[in-house]
């Protein structure tokens, strides 16, 4: 793993954000931009005070108060979801539905990404619910540059201009 982390940062490297997933000694290991934390992940204030100064912290959040509780603890971003029903993860909790967007950004200030299940239908929805990106998985599993191109070309004017 840290082999390839190396080797994804090597090629991210002023190109794009560079985050590491749940792992924040691998995340420093290889200079990684910051790290992405679960709720039974490290909390939030140690990968705060081992990290770089600057480094991005996200966390997955679930409902509002998780939300809500994330960005008082400092993260820099949530993942929110699951939106919809999902196969990526065995564990994945009940879909919250989009509805749920709206709510948790009248609430919180910092970027809020939406995950689980989305395809590129739901893109106009979650966009207009007020997401300020999305992360998707299965929606790229076959095909995927035709795929993140397509998705790419789909996305609103004031979404790629961000």
């Amino acid at each position: 793993m840290y082999e390839n982390a190396k080797a994804l940062r090597a090629m991210t490297l002023g190109r794009a954000t560079f985050l590491i997933n749940d792992q924040i000694d691998l995340a420093l290991a290889v200079n990684a931009d910051g790290v992405h934390l679960g709720q039974d992940d490290f909390p939030l204030w140690v990968a705060r005070s081992v990290l770089k100064k600057d480094a991005l912290i996200g966390v997955s959040t679930h409902t509002l108060s998780e939300a809500i509780d994330a960005e008082k603890e400092g993260a820099d971003y949530i993942g929110f979801g699951p939106i919809f029903a999902t196969d990526t993860k065995a564990d994945a909790k009940a879909p919250v539905g989009v509805a749920a967007i709206k709510q948790v950004k009248e609430a919180v200030r910092i970027p809020l990404y939406a995950i689980g299940g989305i395809q590129l239908t739901d893109l106009p929805h979650i966009f207009s619910a007020g997401a300020d990106g999305v992360a998707a998985i299965s929606a790229f599993s076959s095909d995927t540059p035709s795929n993140v191109r397509r998705w790419l070309q789909s996305l609103p004017v004031e979404i790629k201009n961000r």
